[in-house]
């Protein structure tokens, strides 16, 4: 059994000092938002716990599907690494940007430089850039599949893109590892899924994304972004692959989200007939562990996906 957490959304605070020339841009909208809204809302110490928990569950393996940070600053990007290397070794977490990870034109190639080593596929040695994704890595007989969406947009919006290079990229990947008969977990930052988020939030390339999926099948999407815990069922035409999102990492109890929670999923079996068992645990008031809040058997409804 390959046991696998999940978690998103996380808004790393509090925010270093910001100078005017920092929101000089895009980020004088985000950093209000934060000043009003989420500053009371995303604190470390929830995050702390979340993580605690996690590791007492001791998963095989852990996937951070994008927004560490809130406006891509520099110390923001230096202050999430750090936070990185307190999760674990970049041999067992991977993760994904997400749009507040790319909030201004130039942060997302910071991100890349600074988080590296954790969205590396196996044995590349090349620099990180938007080229690299999706990259692979395998982990027993799970594939660990990282996609970007993540691009800077213009203010009030928050959309992701999913283009026709990544997407011939994806498709070769998903292939290969379904040649192999590895169990393929796809991780993205925004949810493929229509109408999951507001039209200012949605994901560009849903249609070529469940192409692909169609085309060369899947077995589980992990998403962020919404900051609900959700499941969904994509591909159509027979093919119904599981994408789940998850609450916001960093979401403290009483705001207008759940509380922050995270996935947990048991894999087991082998192609064909993979059993899937999802347990969603998180805060269920203040000051209170996190605690089983769902458990959702996957592998039924798994097995229909292309294999």
């Amino acid at each position: 059994m390959f046991r696998l957490a999940h978690i998103s959304d996380v808004h790393l605070g509090p925010l270093p000092d910001v100078s005017y020339r920092d929101l000089a841009s895009k980020r004088v909208l985000g950093y209000v938002n934060w000043q009003r809204n989420r500053r009371r809302h995303m604190h470390d110490a929830v995050i702390d716990t979340i993580v605690a928990d996690i590791k007492a569950n001791t998963p095989d393996h852990l996937a951070v599907t994008g927004d560490l940070v809130n406006l891509a600053l520099d110390g923001e990007i230096e202050m999430a690494r750090h936070w990185l290397e307190t999760l674990g070794p970049p041999h067992d977490v991977s993760v994904v940007p997400g749009n507040h990870d790319a909030y201004v034109p130039g942060a997302f190639d910071k991100v890349c430089r600074s988080w590296a080593a954790w969205m590396s596929g196996d044995g590349v040695n090349t620099p990180v850039d938007r080229n690299a994704f999706p990259y692979l890595r395998v982990r027993g007989n799970v594939a660990l599949i990282g996609v970007s969406t993540a691009r800077a947009t213009a203010p009030f919006m928050a959309n992701g893109f999913f283009m026709e290079g990544q997407g011939d990229r994806l498709g070769k990947i998903l292939q290969d590892t379904a040649g192999q008969g590895l169990f393929r977990v796809i991780m993205i930052h925004h949810p493929p899924v229509r109408g999951a988020v507001p039209q200012h939030k949605r994901l560009f390339g849903i249609a070529r994304f469940n192409k692909i999926i169609r085309r060369h099948g899947a077995d589980l999407v992990l998403h962020g972004h919404s900051h609900l815990p959700s499941l969904f069922f994509i591909g159509g035409r027979g093919v119904r692959i599981p994408a789940v999102g998850v609450a916001a990492a960093g979401q403290a109890p009483g705001g207008k989200h759940p509380a922050a929670q995270y996935n947990l999923f048991d894999i087991d079996g082998e192609k064909g007939n993979w059993r899937i068992r999802l347990t969603r645990r998180g805060l269920t008031g203040p000051s209170i562990p996190p605690s089983d809040l769902q458990t959702v058997e996957l592998g039924a409804e798994a097995a229909m996906a292309a294999n």
